[in-house]
């Protein structure tokens, strides 16, 4: 298990310049920790989001070669797929479930 820290700048994709370099540099590695984590346990859901935004920023490039575009485009598409599929169910409430809480509204 890696323990070191994660820069700032590959957590945050909106707060660090457009830099393609950075950015792939970025989601390459929160990839690699995604694969070893999920190997010890389940993924995390946190780590795929940020992948997959990571992938979007990269997809949202104006300067990024077209097929670097569509690939990142894909990807990213792909671990939303991921992050929907791992994030718990709602929980659904019946009626007496409902009364019991006041049906509060979030």
């Amino acid at each position: 298990m890696v323990s070191e820290k994660i820069n700032p700048a590959f957590v945050e994709p909106n707060s660090a310049p457009a830099q393609p370099e950075l950015l792939v540099s970025a989601v390459l590695h929160l990839m690699s920790h995604y694969t070893v984590n999920s190997q010890e346990a389940s993924g995390c859901v946190k780590l795929a989001s940020v992948i997959e935004r990571h992938l979007k920023a990269l997809a949202d490039l104006p300067n990024l070669a077209p097929v670097l575009r569509a690939t990142c485009l894909q990807l990213s598409e792909q671990w939303g797929t991921v992050v929907e599929s791992t994030m718990p169910p709602p929980e659904k409430y019946n009626l007496f479930s409902r009364l019991v809480t006041g049906n509060r509204a979030c």
